[in-house]
């Protein structure tokens, strides 16, 4: 059985190495498996929260496209296409967005960090921020949940970006009543790769270190390559490859026999210029032949695009019919399905709003829930459990307790849980007593009201 893994590619910026050994060349190579089912598109969309460029957001999308054709991305056993392609995927941003707290959008690290630098240059905490940052988890949580995506390789700094798509996700799940999505999980790649740039960073445009990964050709990489930061040491003197940029970008392309030739070179003192020349000839022996097809590529980009309309064409098959499902579930069906009685039309019946608990598994590995409101805000989220029956039976505790009964602690922007004197989670921190305190009231009727719910149910 196959697993659908979602990735999206930002179309901003000109690829360069550290891109491609570790984003590139891993997601390739998984999505060869046969255990996978690999959709990859081109995230125009938010490349446009980014830049207001419409120069640069062209060329970056040729040439982004041309470097994953290239480096092997087979479009025939993938489903490669542009996010703009797919018409479905701001339909279903929209009908995200109406059941989407504003106050989980205000926990968003991007949105979050702008606002934290405004409020510390004294500027107005929202100047300059666009509505397009602020709604950029539920565009990406479209991107996800349009496909029912199982898995997405996202970095660290992604991970809460995933999180939230499934809040999304299964708020509106809960409010329609079916499993309408699947709700996704981040896959951390631990093991991949991080080259240093120029001044020995981490390499990124962010810090203009980058070497290129077909821009300008090989005369233009070898010059680069040559720009290394290194040390004195001359020529003779030996030199520590496990501090050396030189070695830890070889060692990113080379086999193991290679490296441990290079490094023997490096400990019996390889001049500095000798050793990138080394670097640059062992860099040019696996991208030239990418190279090669990359220009012909980028000389072709109505070729270009025929691949990816065609990839468009393989993903709205399943958008489409899923956005039609979720039109009729909402009530945008077609006029002539009402039903009438009576004069009026049927009302659907629809079940009274609760608080709902979203279980999750951590980076570490531990397993720990959120308690949130009927209107999606994050009333409570619970420390970390080694197993999820820890987890579970907490909730059940929870759901059993009742407001009156439950043990709050109160601290000056926050409360703590407690059940048999261990405390079990706690609320967000408030931004001062009075609002925590409207919290301490509202946490006891969400709990009055789970209690009641197990009550009857049982």
């Amino acid at each position: 059985m196959q697993t659908r893994v979602l990735t999206g590619i930002t179309t901003t910026g000109t690829p360069h190495l550290g891109n491609y050994v570790g984003a590139v060349r891993p997601a390739i190579a998984a999505s060869r498996r046969a255990d996978v089912d690999a959709f990859f598109f081109m995230a125009d969309y938010h490349a446009l929260i980014k830049s207001d460029d419409p120069a640069r957001i062209e060329r970056s999308r040729l040439e982004i496209a041309a470097t994953w054709l290239a480096a092997g991305l087979d479009p025939n056993k993938v489903t490669f296409y542009k996010q703009s392609d797919i018409p479905e995927i701001p339909e279903l941003t929209w009908l995200l967005t109406c059941v989407t707290a504003k106050g989980l959008l205000n926990r968003a690290h991007a949105y979050k960090a702008a606002v934290d630098k405004n409020t510390e240059t004294g500027e107005d905490p929202d100047a300059g921020i666009t509505a397009g940052l602020y709604m950029y988890p539920v565009l990406m949580a479209a991107d996800i949940l349009a496909f029912d995506a199982k898995q997405v390789p996202v970095g660290r700094d992604q991970i809460q970006h995933i999180e939230m798509a499934r809040d999304i996700g299964q708020r509106f799940n809960h409010i329609y009543g079916r499993e309408f999505f699947v709700l996704p999980e981040a896959v951390i790649e631990e093991q991949v790769a991080t080259l240093p740039g120029l001044d020995g960073r981490k390499m990124s445009k962010s810090y203009d270190n980058t070497i290129p990964l077909f821009a300008g050709g090989a005369k233009h990489l070898r010059e680069t390559v040559m720009r290394i930061v290194t040390d004195s040491r001359t020529p003779g003197e030996p030199k520590d490859p496990d501090s050396s940029s030189l070695f830890t970008i070889f060692h990113a392309f080379a086999s193991d026999a290679e490296s441990a030739a290079f490094r023997r070179a490096l400990e019996e003192g390889i001049g500095w210029g000798e050793a990138k020349q080394v670097l640059y000839e062992r860099i040019e022996a696996d991208v030239a032949p990418m190279r090669e097809r990359y220009e012909s590529l980028i000389a072709r980009p109505a070729a270009i695009e025929e691949i990816l309309r065609e990839g468009a064409r393989k993903a709205r098959a399943i958008a489409a019919p899923k956005l039609a499902e979720l039109r009729d579930a909402i009530g945008l069906r077609a006029m002539s399905s009402v039903t009438m009685h009576a004069g009026s039309a049927r009302l659907p019946n629809k079940s009274i709003k609760s608080p709902r608990f979203a279980s999750f598994r951590d980076t570490d590995g531990s397993f720990r829930f959120r308690l949130f409101s009927s209107e999606g805000d994050e009333l409570l989220l619970s420390k970390s459990f080694k197993d999820p029956k820890a987890a579970g039976a907490v909730q059940k505790q929870m759901k059993t307790l009742g407001g009156t009964a439950a043990t709050l602690h109160v601290l000056p922007r926050s409360l703590v849980l407690e059940l048999d004197g261990e405390p079990v989670a706690s609320t967000p921190d408030y931004v001062d007593e009075s609002a925590r305190d409207e919290a301490l009231s509202y946490l006891r009727e969400a709990l009055d009201m789970l209690a009641a719910q197990e009550k009857e149910a049982s």
